[in-house]
């Protein structure tokens, strides 16, 4: 079994588990369902690798198959086929490593900010969440002073809160369309989405506004208040490792 390579062949042949080595800075990773998934795949189809190789350097370290290999080796496995790319330079290995994992899985952002050339990332074809040139640390972990509000004198008009221009030109069109009257009410519901929320003036509306119409402001996440109550009601979406710092640092009264 062979591909074809100019003049030369690059030929998959089975190789022992122990003799290929993970890269350790391949920046793709998969959650806990996504990877028992793989390995019941490849229990249940192993033919599977014979289509798909794990692609080797000429030191037999990894450069497509990171995740294969580990759920090869959860899997039982003990030989799997393999591939050698023989002439590649540094270089191209890096840029094939990213090149094989565009639109699978999930990022290591923090990896991939450390160790990729970003621009080149975006070259390859991988769309970047984050662009950043540093990531501390302790990023996490550093105590925000947040500014401190000063509600004005004077309570704004309902009108300063929110601007539905866009919103309200949008629906003017939507009326006067011939269509469907269920295409239109769903049109005209997401034609909302260009309304724009003043939210410093809303927080002025809220403090001088009663009690009841500040739990209903909160209830709708115009203003949070309790950071953990919001978090249950789903308007906060939050990584767990924060949410563990957040309480270790303050306590479940913070």
């Amino acid at each position: 079994m062979g591909i074809s390579k100019g003049d030369d062949v690059m030929e998959t042949k089975l190789t022992k588990i122990g003799k290929i080595k993970l890269n350790p800075d391949n920046p793709r990773i998969v959650d806990d369902e996504k990877f028992n998934k793989l390995v019941n795949s490849i229990k249940e189809f192993p033919q599977m690798l014979d289509i798909r190789p794990i692609v080797v350097n000429a030191d037999m370290m990894v450069l497509g198959g990171n995740m294969r290999l580990k759920a090869c080796k959860e899997a039982g496995l003990k030989e799997v086929p393999t591939i050698k790319a023989k002439d590649l330079t540094e270089e191209q290995q890096r840029e094939f490593i990213i090149k094989d994992n565009v639109g699978f899985g999930t990022w290591d952002w923090e990896l991939l900010s450390a160790e990729w050339n970003t621009e080149l990332l975006g070259e390859w074809g991988l769309e970047l969440e984050f662009t950043f040139d540093s990531f501390d640390d302790d990023s996490y972990t550093k105590k925000i002073d947040a500014p401190k509000y000063e509600p004005s004198e004077t309570k704004p008009n309902l009108k300063e809160l929110v601007d539905t221009d866009k919103t309200d030109e949008l629906i003017d069109n939507i009326n006067k369309a011939d269509i469907a009257s269920n295409v239109k009410e769903f049109l005209i519901k997401s034609a909302q989405r260009h309304t724009v929320f003043d939210y410093s003036k809303i927080a002025d509306f809220y403090t001088h506004s009663d009690k009841y119409v500040q739990e209903l402001m909160e209830e709708s996440a115009l203003i949070i208040i309790d950071f953990k109550k919001a978090i249950a009601q789903g308007y906060v979406n939050i990584n767990q490792e924060i949410t563990d710092k957040y309480i270790e640092e303050y306590g479940n009264e913070a």
